[in-house]
């Protein structure tokens, strides 16, 4: 059989606008700003003191493609710890820091590649600015100033009434002056809020206000379900646009579930090179095969898969050979039977209950095919067919 050509077009992607173009700052290895990929973030849930389980928290979001992360510090134990994970973690260590002013000046000494810092909560935070500023500055370490509408300065708050855009707006630039007074400039911004529509508003009006590269998020988004659809709606808006340089899916799930989310939304907006991607009709009164099922034994058995992969599972006759055959792999079932496609073209027909088993054993093929081709693995673990 003639081998096919797959992965990603030769030509970048097509976006639906160009980045807002900000300075750039560096977060350890990782570049945050429009000259470099949007990034994403995620935050351990471990006791921070619990040295050798934050590491393997960490090690996990690595494993799930996390490129920053935060760990809480909100004692003396902690700090103590940070020096030691900094140092162990394989990708970037942001401390989150709110209350005492003297954890931040910790984490710079710890070696963190970032501090969180939160005007609204720290005791006189305003007063403190300039040393904080020499620390950072002298250890290379970069800033987050984090605004977020739980935690408003009184004074603010007071004038606004609410957290309202115009406020954590506000709040952010007044910060972000007092840094720049100092000579410092090293630092992103958020401005997170629970409500997407405000969040968004506050983003869009902060991204007029300077070049300031800006950290995306949506606080308390909730639980799995409601938070991925308040974060896909909100950096959707914003990212469709330009706006946003490194974003982070608040969840009440596990750190992983937060950035297999992330990376989706980015995946989903060419902002971030796509991996394996499931095409599959939703059902209806046509499909005359368990598309789900289908769909989700073929995801179970491809996970791990590196390559640029587009899959369609399609359960009829009438969208599923054209869905089937625009896909790089992909089924177009019915009468107890499948189509197999590579590249449009069919290549056999199988039996319903050899359908997944077939897919697999192609997308490894050219797994393997295209690993040759680059010289080095294109897939990651085995995919584990379970068929039921």
């Amino acid at each position: 059989m003639t081998s096919v050509s797959l992965g990603m077009p030769s030509a970048p992607p097509p976006v639906l606008a160009p980045r807002r173009k900000t300075r750039q700052i560096k977060v350890g290895s990782v570049g945050v700003g429009s000259d470099s990929p949007i990034s994403v973030q995620s935050m351990t849930t471990t006791p921070t003191t619990d040295i050798n389980a934050t590491l393997q928290q960490i090690a996990e979001l690595t494993a799930s493609g996390c490129d920053i992360v935060r760990v809480a510090c909100p004692s003396a134990d902690d700090a103590e710890a940070l020096p030691i994970i900094a140092k162990k973690s394989q990708i970037p260590v942001i401390a989150d820091i709110h209350f005492q002013p003297k954890y931040v000046f910790a984490a710079i000494e710890a070696g963190c590649a970032a501090v969180r810092v939160n005007p609204g909560n720290i005791r006189k935070f305003d007063d403190q600015v300039k040393e904080i500023a020499r620390a950072a500055k002298d250890h290379g370490t970069s800033i987050r100033i984090g605004v977020n509408a739980g935690s408003l300065e009184p004074g603010i708050l007071k004038k606004y009434g609410k957290a309202t855009p115009e406020a954590l707006v506000e709040s952010a630039v007044w910060e972000a002056s007092l840094f720049e007074e100092h000579g410092f400039h090293d630092f992103k911004i958020s401005v997170k809020h629970n409500d997407p529509v405000i969040m968004v508003a506050a983003y869009e009006m902060l991204a007029e206000k300077g070049d300031w590269p800006l950290h995306l998020g949506v606080t308390e988004a909730g639980p799995a379900f409601q938070g991925t659809i308040k974060s896909a709606t909100a950096f959707g808006a914003l990212l469709s646009r330009g706006i946003g340089d490194t974003i982070r899916v608040s969840l009440s799930a596990p750190p992983v579930e937060e950035i297999k989310v992330g990376n989706q939304i980015l995946q989903s907006l060419n902002l971030r090179p796509r991996k394996l991607e499931i095409v599959s009709c939703p059902s209806c009164g046509r499909a005359q095969v368990d598309v789900y099922t289908l769909a989700e034994q073929v995801t179970a058995g491809l996970e791990g898969m590196e390559i640029p992969l587009r899959v369609a599972v399609m359960g009829c006759v009438v969208n599923g050979p054209g869905e089937a055959r625009e896909a790089d792999l992909g089924v177009a079932s019915g009468n107890g039977k499948g189509q197999i496609f590579v590249r449009g073209e069919v290549i056999k027909t199988v039996p319903e209950d050899q359908i997944v088993e077939t897919l697999i054993e192609e997308a490894m093929r050219i797994a393997e095919e295209m690993g040759d081709a680059d010289g080095e693995d294109a897939l990651k673990g085995s995919p584990v067919v379970s068929v039921s």
